[in-house]
This record gives structure tokens, C-alpha cells and sequence, in this order.
């Protein structure tokens, strides 16, 4: 990943500045996203709404004026072959806004985000995914927590492996439910 990474930012984006942006999810949800790809599709789209949203407000653009752009790789295992949803996202780190003859664009690079706007940031993510995620009947919320529910409950024929493989459990036969051993050598001195 990160060879195409490099090749979008040397040979494809234009040459301005560019953040990597990583999403990831909940055990429940990564769950839910392995065995519904439409919905994290979904997810996807509000995602990268809430980015650029941030970028051309921070950039002190309007959406009519301000554009910014992104690839993103839905990434749906981690390095040990756990089913790990998440996204990576390339974003231009900042807008292009129109120019006053409608056809020119210049560029307005905006600063890193800081800890209080990723935070704000998260808060506005997690709110707006789970307001989908309810609308769909997929997602029941109380005063204190929200809960997987409806149809996202309803089992399907390897969901339990699907889950043991989530948490990095062994799914199958005399050790089913234990952790899983994994081997890491050390470096050399």
C-alpha cells in the first residue's frame, strides 16, 4: 500500500501537499461492514463528506467555491489477517478555489488539524454514522449506548467465524475460542 501511496502523490495528484487520514472502527461495525460492504460503502460516503467539509471550512471556502480530492483504499484485513475494516484516505491538504473568471483554480493550503478539530471531527463522524446506521434499522441507541440491532443481529451461516476472526480468537476445533499465538522475531544486535 504504501508503493501506491507514493505513486499517487509522485505521478498522479497534482504537486501540493497531501495528508494520509486513517478511519477505524469498532469491533461490532467492523463486523457488520465485513458481511455488508453496501454499508460501509455508505459509511465511505459520509466520511469523506465530513473531511472535505473540514478542509473548505478550514480553508475558509463555501462547498459552491472550495474542492479539495481523495483516494481512498477500503482496507478490510490487518496485518495478521483479521478482518480489520478501516479506511485510508489520501486527501489534498487543502482547496482549490474557483477563480473569478470561473475556469482558473488556485490552490489554499490549510495547516494540520489540531487535537481539538480532530476531536471535533471524530465526534461529528461518530455521530453522523450512527445517525445512518439508525435510519437503516441497523443501530439502536439509548441515553448511554448504542447497540447493533434488527437486521445486523440476525445470524448468518459463518458469522461466528467471521467474529472469532475480528478478534483474533482461534474459530475452530480444540483451542476454538483462545487467543491467537503469534510469532515475532527480534531484531538482530
Amino acid at each position: 500500500m504504501v508503493e501506491c501511496a507514493a505513486l499517487l502523490v509522485d505521478e498522479v495528484f497534482p504537486e501540493q501537499p497531501v495528508r494520509q487520514w486513517v478511519l477505524s472502527f469498532p469491533y461490532p461495525l467492523r463486523f457488520l461492514f465485513a458481511s455488508r460492504p453496501a454499508i460501509m460503502g455508505k459509511v465511505l460516503g459520509i466520511v469523506y463528506r465530513c473531511i472535505a467539509t473540514h478542509l473548505i471550512k478550514k480553508a475558509g471556502c463555501t462547498r459552491k467555491v472550495g474542492h479539495t480530492g481523495a483516494v481512498t483504499w477500503v482496507q478490510r484485513f490487518g496485518s495478521a489477517l483479521n478482518a480489520n475494516s478501516h479506511f485510508h484516505m489520501l486527501f489534498l491538504d487543502g482547496v482549490y478555489v474557483d477563480g473569478a473568471d470561473g475556469l482558473s483554480a488556485r490552490f489554499k493550503w490549510t495547516k494540520a488539524p489540531t487535537s481539538a478539530e480532530l476531536t471535533q471531527l471524530t465526534h461529528t463522524l461518530a455521530y453522523r454514522v450512527g445517525r445512518c446506521l439508525e435510519r437503516q434499522g441497523l443501530l439502536e441507541c439509548d441515553a448511554e449506548n448504542s447497540y447493533l440491532a434488527g437486521e445486523a443481529l440476525e445470524a448468518e451461516p459463518l458469522d461466528h467465524l467471521s467474529g472469532h476472526c475480528i478478534t483474533y480468537r482461534i474459530a475452530v476445533g480444540p483451542h476454538q475460542g483462545r487467543k491467537v499465538f503469534t510469532l515475532q522475531s527480534l531484531p538482530a544486535e
